[in-house]
């Protein structure tokens, strides 16, 4: 029997935030923790070449990622407005067909990309050797994009029926499963990046399975797909998952920016912001589920017309990111002779941009996590383009110019510092868009744009 329930329109706003971000973080940790084993055994192995291919691979992934985000953030925003209206069939068609919808354009994106995987590597700046590992380590782990699309999307729609706890346990098996296998793998048969490449495929199956499993037990499972469903909601799912996809690639070209500035500096510069890279999920991998967490909650509000608490609910998202980034921060900069013996960091570059994420850079965060629980505002409240306004201005706008500025002044470090500051200006302007979205209430005929597709469905259900 369905556990369908807008769990979210009643209690502790503040308590709802923590435990799904808390446990949504659980999930992502496990996958990031196993990215920041993988550059542990990669920097054991001694061959800078090899840390700075997992550097520029991580762009490239980062890149196919952002599909599944953007698909995720469809089907968990349409679920939740749907659970919260109290219509439980209509948020199981919709589960159904975004999960359709989000396998058949992962297949046809990771082909794309895996053609294209040279050319986009290259165009981050690698070359040579490097060139040639980070092309191989792609080309294993990109057509498994369908299986990480199933991952992600069954995901969105447990924490859309508020079951954070399942949610995170099907990243938490998918870090399990590749945690176990590195060493195996990279160390013991001897196959370096191949090894870490087979672990993360393998993880991502069973990232697939146990999302889906509990969708079936516990929550009506899928409808049958008709054409006239998949017709139905191709709209309000694209409506949403478009610009999604939009703003998520909007951070891998801003990134691939960041990565191409810093090659400039030399392949230990670039080991050096790999490691930050797979530091800051880490560390920060609740604010990183932040987004994800809050989108549901205020999705069920706003189906629901609980203005009052859509409004509270982005003041309390706020107040915990702050929290959060603060306490991080501290365990960050006590950490640091820890984080230099780990990866064996001498006095160079790669020390230097360790050490200064590690310290007062990694308070600059707390932009990144306004930004998060500005994009949940958006999404679940019908305006998911001003999501993608805020991501492409702060990753192009907000990046290129601070980036040449500060690479000319500081050097690599440089590169760093004019990313974070790009991302403090525009995460001052998703504040106020956010506020203005929020200002015009969310009532009923005004907080589902899809209600006519959704009544000509049943209309046609009907008359079956």
């Amino acid at each position: 029997m369905a556990e369908a329930a807008a769990k979210f329109t009643q209690g502790s706003l503040f308590r709802h935030i923590s435990v799904m971000s808390l446990t949504a973080s659980i999930g992502l940790m496990a996958v990031f923790i196993v990215d920041f084993v993988d550059m542990i055994f990669i920097s054991m192995l001694g061959k800078a070449e090899l840390a700075a291919a997992v550097g520029y691979a991580g762009a490239v992934l980062f890149f196919t990622t952002s599909f599944g985000i953007g698909m995720a953030i469809a089907a968990g925003a349409l679920v939740a407005r749907a659970l919260g209206a109290g219509q439980a069939e209509e948020a199981r068609r919709r589960a159904t067909n975004a999960l359709i919808y989000g396998v058949g354009f992962g297949a046809v994106f990771a082909a794309i990309v895996w053609v294209y995987v040279p050319f986009l590597a290259a165009l981050l700046g690698a070359s040579g050797d490097t060139l040639t590992l980070a092309v191989h380590y792609l080309r294993i782990i990109v057509p498994s994009l369908p299986l990480l699309m199933i991952g992600m999307i069954g995901a969105a729609i447990l924490r859309a029926h508020g079951d954070a706890r399942r949610a995170m346990m099907a990243t938490v098996w998918g870090g399990v499963v590749n945690a176990v296998l590195d060493p195996i793998l990279i160390f013991g048969l001897d196959l370096e990046l191949t090894g870490a490449a087979m672990a993360s495929v393998c993880a991502r199956i069973a990232i697939a399975i146990t999302a889906l499993l509990p969708l079936i037990r516990h929550y009506g499972g899928f409808d049958r797909p008709t054409a006239a469903s998949l017709t139905i909601d191709m709209r309000p799912i694209f409506a949403i998952a478009l610009p999604a996809i939009l703003t998520q690639l909007a951070t891998p070209i801003g990134q691939a920016y960041v990565t191409r500035s810093m090659a400039t500096f030399g392949e230990e510069a670039v080991a050096g912001m790999a490691i930050v890279a797979r530091m800051a999920p880490v560390g920060f991998a609740v604010i990183f589920a932040l987004s994800g967490a809050l989108g549901p909650i205020i999705g069920q509000n706003a189906g629901a017309g609980r203005d009052d608490r859509v409004r509270a609910a982005f003041r309390e998202g706020l107040l915990f990111t702050a929290i959060v980034v603060v306490v991080v921060s501290g365990i960050f900069f006590l950490a640091r002779p820890g984080i230099a013996m780990l990866f064996q960091l001498d006095d160079g570059v790669a020390l230097t941009l360790v050490f200064l994420f590690a310290g007062p850079l990694s308070l600059m965060f707390f932009f990144n996590g306004v930004i998060f629980v500005a994009n949940a505002a958006f999404n679940n409240l019908g305006h998911p383009f001003y999501s993608t306004l805020v991501n492409w201005g702060r990753h192009t706008l907000g990046t290129i110019p601070f980036v040449l500025v500060g690479a000319a002044w500081f050097g690599a470090p440089g590169v760093l510092i004019g990313q974070y500051l790009g991302g403090a200006v525009f995460a001052i302007i998703a504040v106020v868009l956010a506020l203005r979205v929020i200002g015009k209430g969310t009532a009923p005929q005004e907080a589902e744009p899809f209600a006519r597709q959704a009544r000509l469905f049943s209309l046609l259900h009907h008359r079956r």
